[in-house]
C-alpha cells in the first residue's frame, strides 16, 4: 500500500441552513460512509480546479468555489493518507444530479455526526456549525 499523501478537495455546499452530505457507493473504498462531495487533485490541477471538475462529474453542477474553510491531513486504518481542502460552495448552476453516490442528503450542520462520516470528515463535521457562523456573520 502506498504511503503517499493524496491531495483532495471537497465542497461544503450550502443551501439555506443545510449542507449537502453524500453517501459513498457500496462498491467504493470506504463503502457507504458519508462525506462531502469532491475528490482527488489530479496532476496539473489546483485544489479549486479539481473541485470544479469533481462537482461537475459527481453532481452535474458548475460550482463557484468560495473560501477555504479548513484543511487537514487524515490517516485511515487501511494506510490511506489524504490532505483534504474543504471549500465553501454557495453558488452553482444546474440542478444537483446524483451521478455517483449511493444517496445524497441535505443536513443541518449540527446533525452531521449522526451519520457514519469518513474519518477525514469528522473534525470538520464537529466544527462546521461554528465555522459557518463565523463565515456567514
Amino acid at each position: 500500500m502506498s504511503t503517499k499523501t493524496v491531495g483532495v478537495s471537497v465542497a461544503i455546499i450550502r443551501r439555506g441552513n443545510e449542507v449537502l452530505l453524500c453517501q459513498r457507493n457500496e462498491k467504493a473504498r470506504y463503502a457507504l460512509q458519508w462525506e462531502f462531495p469532491g475528490g482527488k487533485i489530479e496532476l496539473g490541477e489546483t485544489s479549486e480546479t479539481a473541485l470544479i471538475r469533481e462537482l461537475f462529474e459527481e453532481l452535474d453542477i458548475n460550482a463557484e468555489i468560495g473560501q477555504l474553510l479548513h484543511a487537514e491531513e487524515s490517516h485511515y486504518p487501511d494506510g490511506g493518507k489524504f490532505f483534504v481542502h474543504f471549500y465553501l460552495v454557495e453558488k452553482f448552476s444546474n440542478e444537483i444530479q446524483n451521478k455517483v453516490f449511493q444517496t445524497v442528503k441535505w443536513v443541518m450542520p449540527e446533525n452531521l455526526l449522526e451519520f457514519q462520516v469518513l474519518e477525514g470528515n469528522v473534525e470538520i463535521c464537529r466544527n462546521l456549525p461554528e465555522i459557518l457562523k463565523k463565515v456567514i456573520n
